[in-house]
């Protein structure tokens, strides 16, 4: 009987041991994933400042654990957000316990509150959409206030945004668009990075995040609401993916994520395709001269689908035999391409939009067309002109005017300053440094990702936070005009410029944009 039980705990010993490696292996096999995903993607490098959603559900504890764990040999700013929604009354004991976890890891914790069903009615989107809204926000300031630019700037570090998206999310998400009707870019369904915004765990399955987070010896917090039918995105998930799985193939929703990988590397190029031959077919305007400039100023060509007209107009005007000759497929992407420079929101054009274009395009004589957005298209002989007007605040309506001069010659009686001294106030005349700019200046509506440096210190603020510390009410946020090398703006008209391009001692060529109602 000794001997008996003696066997039976030598067992159960030996039993401990392979399974206490097992977990070993499967902790190391999940989490080398992961780092090489994030490796291949690009998504953190040292000196970063990363600012990650943690809800406490499995998926957030996971992300979070394992950028702890990645830090220890990759040198980088961690912060973990908390967004406190005020849907749910178990709200305070997620919060907790999200504090908890970052005061073991030494993880520095932001809790932020906001009243997403009030936000919902307010600016008529669902309480699905105000809540990802908000947390975008709540990241942006995190990060604002978390990683001084000082340090960013002597580390050459970016700012990241990190969410715990993964495999089956994504899935849904590509499931989601093609119900509602979606092209190629719609298809592609959550990317590993966009912009700010990374995914390191993209790639995992949720039976795989649960498995390391059992592995690991953690606990996450379950949300009641993602087991009940409220939103669509869980009916997907309880009814559709998951018979996918369990009937058809095991791994669907990785199958999937392999293809949204595949279709992400194809839009990339017909983006870039398309881009270039937008550029083929666009009719350029000079721009008009300021006065009569003396030598040695020189006027800025402007392309006309970046040239603010008077009456607030946003438009690309296009070459139709040029147009014509591409093939029907990037004609219909370059007519998108158009719209979408003019307008805020994509979601508004439709394929029927796009087929009316085109119509339009093989009309004899002239002719016009209504779209979405305040858009007009008009034909004219051989010229496609797509213009937007805009509901611009007092002095937006207007003509920009541009004149290059090199520093030394600017005459006497000019605006500008003299040596030495500084530059005056005038709202609508700015100078700038033309030999800082990195790219080529547009003048456009805002977009996602614009940014101001604000002070001498090079530190940088979001176009978005700085129009909200300004107070400026939403509605006209959308239709303010901005200057910009790519993403960095240069004035925002009728309020500040970005000390980024100021005009200094060693300036040599100095960018005059004159706004003239």
């Amino acid at each position: 009987m000794l001997c008996e039980r003696l066997r039976e705990a030598a067992a159960k010993e030996r039993g401990r041991r392979r399974t206490g490696k097992a977990n070993r292996r499967m902790k190391d096999t999940v989490y080398e994933k992961v780092t090489k995903y994030i490796d291949a993607q690009d998504m953190i490098a040292a000196g970063d400042f990363v600012a990650a959603g943690v809800s406490g559900g499995a998926d957030s504890v996971c992300l979070l654990h394992m950028l702890w764990r990645l830090r220890t040999k990759r040198p980088f700013l961690l912060a973990a957000v908390h967004v406190n929604h005020g849907l749910r009354k178990e709200a305070e004991e997620d919060a907790a316990f999200v504090k908890e976890l970052c005061e073991k890891w030494e993880i520095p914790f932001f809790l932020r509150e906001a009243d997403v069903s009030g936000y919902a009615v307010q600016h008529r989107v669902s309480t699905e959409e105000a809540g990802r809204l908000l947390r975008y926000q709540a990241f942006e300031e995190t990060l604002a206030g978390f990683s001084p630019a000082s340090d960013k700037k002597k580390t050459g570090g970016r700012y990241r945004i990190a969410v715990a998206h993964n495999a089956q999310d994504r899935a849904e998400t590509m499931l989601f668009h093609l119900f509602r009707g979606s092209g190629l870019r719609g298809l592609t369904a959550i990317r590993p990075v966009r912009e700010a915004v990374i995914r390191p765990l993209l790639q995992l399955s949720r039976t795989e995040i649960e498995a390391y987070l059992t592995a690991q010896g953690l606990s996450w917090r379950e949300d009641r609401t993602n087991g009940e039918d409220d939103y669509t995105r869980n009916r997907i998930r309880h009814h559709i993916l998951s018979y996918a799985e369990r009937e058809i193939c095991s791994g669907a929703a990785m199958h999937m994520g392999e293809l949204a990988d595949i279709l992400t590397e194809t839009e990339a190029y017909l983006s870039r395709e398309t881009e270039r031959f937008y550029e083929s077919c666009i009719v350029e305007r000079q721009a008009k001269e300021a006065g009569s400039p003396a030598a040695g100023g020189q006027a800025v060509s402007v392309q006309e689908a970046v040239f603010l007209q008077a009456g607030g107009v946003y438009g690309s005007t296009l070459r139709l035999d040029k147009l014509k000759s591409l093939d029907p497929v990037m004609q219909k992407r370059v007519l998108l391409y158009a719209l979408e420079r003019a307008i805020p929101y994509r979601k508004d054009i439709t394929a029927r939009h796009i087929e009316g274009l085109l119509a339009l395009m093989e009309k004899e004589g002239s002719g016009s067309l209504s779209l979405p957005c305040g858009i007009r298209a008009y034909k004219e002989y051989d010229i496609l002109t797509l213009r937007r007007v805009a509901e611009m605040s007092s002095g937006q309506g207007g003509t920009f005017t541009c004149t290059l001069w090199e520093k030394d010659a600017i005459p006497a009686g000019s605006l500008f300053y003299k040596k030495d001294q500084n530059i005056p106030e005038n709202r609508y005349t700015k100078w700038f440094d033309y030999d800082k700019i990195t790219t080529s200046l547009v003048i456009r509506s805002r977009k996602e990702g614009d940014y101001l440096t604000i002070d001498d210190a090079l530190h940088t603020q979001s176009l978005k936070r700085y129009l909200i510390n300004e107070k400026i009410p939403k509605e006209k946020r959308d239709v303010l005009c901005v200057l910009a090398d790519d993403s960095h703006v240069l004035w925002v008209l009728g309020y500040r410029t970005s000390t980024g391009f100021r005009v200094e001692k060693d300036t040599k060529r100095v960018l005059e944009v004159h706004y003239e109602e």
